[in-house]
């Protein structure tokens, strides 16, 4: 595979950082198309007990695949980390409708967050190679945007295809998006310069690959802000269908929406200000965001909250991202995102299992759990204190 020489004064806004944008979005809109509609399927296999487990199977595999990916992403390349996670995604979505039963359903979501181990992680570093230092954050702010793009578009049109077509074809649409983004990638020059060839010793990960140590502050921060996206994956489906909303998908379309508006404009301000200037203004938005959650009486209260939620997470993702690529070692980057999105992955699927076993099918618990999640990102909040960047 042809590697790609990037000088210092490399543009922005190449030909490759383009289709891997777009090829983000499509990865995005595939497994997100079916967060809306799975608690319904699954308490319809007889699975309603199991509701937390749908997000936080996903992110337990995610998580524990991370290491292996911030090695390979740094040994063999990045784009084969990114082939390995969209096929992932592919061949699970494929199977959902082969392995209709509790039983089936919950290992093909532990199966399915393989994928989000391993593309974003080859997507960050690829992008934290191409760009120019200076642009980091914006760069991330853009790889943010398509994202949500393909996150917002995908809901409603996974609600959609269940209400006119059955949640089969919503599975096999899934499973076509994420096989167009694996085809996007195809051709697309390595950036890891002498890439090694993959050997099954590389899937040995001693106690000093698995994270960085240097990027330790800002997985810190990423485990106390993220709590309360794996709160919002479990509750807001139940808690929209109390409220009247009448797609599901439509929370996470203006949740995203919300991201969107801020996500460009934060990335370029943490280059100018500062991360942790910009870190510090998305804690008190999401906090303030979950606390709108616990009050929310009604569909516009839970808009309201999705958009300033969403906003908050615009303002966050890219600056924890430059973040983590500037405190980490500039030769071992997918280790540094790795370590990220580890806690990424812990957050989201703490969030969710505990929020399920809290909630426990009873909406009074609500308000309590959008409370603590508050509380947690305002420790987040603290432990920033001091802190340079």
């Amino acid at each position: 595979m042809p590697t790609l020489s990037v000088s210092a004064g490399q543009p922005l806004y190449t030909n490759a950082f383009v289709l891997l944008c777009a090829s983000h979005a499509l990865f995005a809109a595939s497994f997100n198309m079916l967060l809306p509609e799975l608690p319904a399927y699954l308490t319809q296999l007889g699975g309603a007990e199991h509701k937390g487990l749908i997000v936080a199977l996903f992110t337990i595999t995610a998580g524990l695949s991370r290491p292996f990916s911030g090695k390979l992403a740094d040994s063999i390349g990045r784009v084969p980390v990114m082939y390995m996670g969209t096929f992932a995604c592919v061949v699970c979505s494929m199977l959902y409708p082969a392995l209709a039963f509790v039983q089936g359903f919950l290992f093909l979501r532990f199966l399915h967050g393989f994928s989000t181990g391993f593309k974003p992680t080859g997507t960050a570093a690829y992008v934290a190679d191409i760009v120019p230092d200076a642009r980091r954050g914006e760069a991330m702010g853009w790889l943010g945007i398509s994202f949500s793009v393909g996150s917002s578009a995908a809901p409603p049109l996974g609600s959609w295809l269940v209400q006119s077509m059955g949640i089969n074809t919503m599975f096999y649409t899934s499973s076509a998006l994420a096989m167009v983004s694996m085809l996007m990638l195809f051709n697309m020059p390595e950036t890891l310069q002498k890439p090694k060839a993959f050997h099954p010793r590389l899937l040995l990960v001693g106690r000093d690959e698995w994270y960085d140590p240097k990027a330790v502050p800002a997985a810190i921060v990423m485990l106390c802000l993220y709590v309360s996206y794996g709160c919002l994956l479990t509750i807001v489906p139940d808690l929209g269908d109390h409220l009247g909303v009448p797609n599901r998908g439509l929370f996470f379309t203006l949740f995203t929406l919300g991201s969107i508006s801020t996500r460009l404009f934060a990335g370029r301000m943490s280059d100018r200000l500062g991360r942790l200037p910009v870190i510090r203004v998305s804690v008190w938005l999401i906090a303030g965001a979950m606390a709108l959650f616990a009050c929310a009486q009604n569909t516009w209260g839970l808009y309201s909250a999705a958009l300033v939620f969403g906003m908050g997470f615009g303002v966050f993702a890219p600056a924890i991202t430059a973040w983590t690529v500037d405190l980490g070692d500039p030769a071992r980057k997918g280790r540094a995102l790795a370590t990220l999105y580890i806690a990424l992955e812990l957050a989201i699927g703490g969030g969710a299992a505990l929020s399920g076993w809290w909630y426990a099918n009873n909406l009074d618990n609500v308000p309590a759990i959008f409370w603590s999640a508050s509380a947690l990102c305002l420790v987040g909040w603290v432990y920033l204190y001091g802190k340079k960047g």
